[in-house]
């Protein structure tokens, strides 16, 4: 196939007409089947793609159209992939990182903002976007006095549109949740879920973490915080279900990690687990090079590889294919799996972000705590 960028440029110079008309009549990055051409336009000595796929050279060189100040790059890109990136520009001896300035889509983190990518046949999960006829949950706020962090802790409690006291809920455990709320759009996820019937009306407390890279990777003090602590205390506030079948923990990254080590140090407290790109670094011989903040991740997941038991019933692991934690979390699959407890395993061509976990909630949540719609016709 032709890339509209090659057919524009293959017949010698271009004019300023033709590369204004061409800029006109598309929407950048343009793709076409496979190939994604991304374009910047401005004075400058070099451009650079800085995109975040593990494997790929992570500074890509553009091109510049001779005699003009457009530059580009074609990236071929597998289809249904997302992509967040900048470009980084170099000028006078300098060099900073931008958004796209030609693409409106962003994702936006703890650090700042990306641009997105959407690639061939990628579809923005429209359960992410608002629905004026899904009712909204409220959200509340709960400060656990006492911890054995020695200070008190907060943490947001989700409760479903029409809760009534009267009924029985399941009951989700976030880590992280404040940075699902805000980069995962989890409350509208949440709200438009339980709305369609696919997941189960539940109670969800977000958790707020203090020192997440202490306290996730297998603190005692952390899992005795989750189950004696923060447990008893929604159960004493809250109607839920007593059945380890009705208890889920969730988390991404280190909170992967904390979900498991917890639900690993209590086991049959929680039936449910959803691991989101675990940080689940091991190592079988050698050193791990992965920095002194994962040292006491490699100490419980080798822990747990060689001594697993039987933490929870069901585990729902995802993992984007364009991460470097690929390898460690299908890794961990077959361990899971040997341990009798129900697994299913999804990837995604994406990376290491709030929004390819927030894409995974439906698939996770729906087979975790199906609603009325999966129990009739799954």
């Amino acid at each position: 196939m032709q890339l509209a960028i090659h057919s524009l440029l293959q017949h010698g110079p271009v004019t300023q007409a033709e590369l204004e008309a061409f800029l006109a009549r598309h929407s950048f990055p343009l793709v076409e089947g496979r190939h994604v051409t991304f374009v910047y336009r401005g004075a400058v000595d070099a451009v650079r793609l800085r995109h975040f796929i593990f494997g790929l050279p992570t500074a890509q060189p553009f091109t510049q159209v001779p005699g003009t100040d457009v530059w580009y790059y074609v990236l071929e890109l597998p289809p249904k992939s997302r992509v967040e990136y900048k470009f980084e520009l170099q000028h006078g001896g300098r060099a900073h990182w931008i958004r796209d300035p030609l693409n409106p889509f962003i994702a936006r983190d703890p650090y700042g903002a990306n641009s997105v990518c959407q690639g061939q046949d990628y579809v923005r999960p429209p359960w992410v976007e608002h629905d004026p006829e899904a009712r909204e949950g409220t959200l509340e706020e709960l400060i656990l006095q006492q911890t054995p962090f020695g200070e008190p802790r907060r943490v947001t409690v989700y409760l479903p549109a029409r809760y009534r006291p009267s009924r029985r809920y399941n009951l989700l455990v976030v880590h992280d949740g404040g940075d699902f709320l805000r980069y995962a759009n989890f409350r509208t996820v949440l709200d438009n879920l339980i709305h369609r019937l696919e997941v189960a009306p539940m109670i969800v407390a977000l958790t707020h973490p203090g020192e997440r890279l202490v306290e996730y990777p297998d603190d005692p003090r952390h899992a005795a915080m989750i189950c004696e602590h923060l447990v008893p205390e929604l159960q004493a506030r809250y109607p839920l279900m007593p059945l380890p079948s009705a208890r889920g923990l969730m988390g991404a990254s280190f909170g992967a990690v904390a979900s498991l080590s917890t639900a690993w140090r209590y086991p049959e407290m929680f039936g449910r687990l959803m691991l989101l790109s675990g940080s689940f670094a091991f190592t079988d011989i050698g050193e791990h090079t992965r920095g002194p903040n994962f040292d006491a991740v490699v100490k419980f997941v080798n822990a747990f590889r060689e001594r697993p038991g039987r933490p929870s019933e069901k585990v729902f692991v995802s993992c984007g294919t364009y991460e470097s934690l690929i390898y460690e979390n299908r890794s961990m699959v077959p361990r899971l799996q040997a341990t009798g407890m129900d697994v299913r395993y999804v990837e995604a061509r994406d990376g290491h972000n709030w929004e390819a976990w927030r894409d995974r909630m439906r698939e996770g949540l729906s087979w975790l705590f199906p609603g009325p719609l999966w129990m009739v016709y799954e």
